[in-house]
């Protein structure tokens, strides 16, 4: 009687121990298949070589807009070259050396831009009577003319006129406003879209 008084309360608590012990763990998940983890990997490799071809379109695009910008720049600037004005001494029609580095800049645009055609027009202060000064603008454009046909610029593609005295560049009887009137200007009248830097 005493053993199943104390067998009894024993095993209530074996059965109550075991109801109060944690469920068992649940099943690890099952690990992605082969073909899952092929297919990954494909996609992992297809996602780079987009973000890959994305980034050299955008290089080249970038290349080529930069490499547009370059040569608008040169043309600009070989536009201006072109255009640039050349100053002459009182009553005076021979190249000085400043206007000589100048003409030269232009050589090399208009060697590689054949289809550029140009006006050179004369000009001269007011000091002397009208027809000297427009003998004497021609003269100095005639002069330029001959400095850039020398260079092997083909002379057809110059045309030379003369205003003397009558387009002032700089108002005013002082030195300074007649040696800036004392001057050949540069129009480009034919391929002004074709014009290239010089080589």
């Amino acid at each position: 009687m005493v053993a199943r008084r104390f067998v009894v309360p024993v095993l209530v608590a074996a059965v109550m121990a075991a109801c109060s012990s944690p469920p068992p763990p649940p099943p690890e998940p099952a690990g992605p298949t082969a073909e899952e983890i092929e297919a990954a990997r494909q996609d992992s490799i297809r996602r780079a070589e987009e973000a890959a071809e994305a980034a050299r379109r955008r290089a080249e695009e970038e290349a080529r807009a930069a490499a547009e910008r370059a040569h608008r720049e040169a043309v600009a600037a070989a536009r201006a070259v072109l255009q640039q004005m050349v100053f002459f001494d009182y009553d005076q029609a021979e190249i000085r050396e400043d206007a000589a580095e100048s003409l030269r800049a232009k050589v090399g645009i208009l060697r590689a831009s054949p289809q550029v055609q140009i006006r050179i027009a004369g000009h001269a202060d007011e000091r002397g009577s009208t027809e000297y000064n427009m003998a004497l603008g021609n003269r100095r454009a005639e002069a330029v003319k001959a400095f850039l046909a020398g260079f092997g610029i083909d002379g057809s593609r110059f045309t030379v006129v003369t205003f003397g005295e009558s387009q002032p560049r700089a108002q005013g009887s002082t030195e300074e406003a007649w040696a800036q009137n004392r001057r050949a200007e540069f129009t480009i009248t034919a391929g002004a879209d074709a014009i290239n830097p010089a080589n």
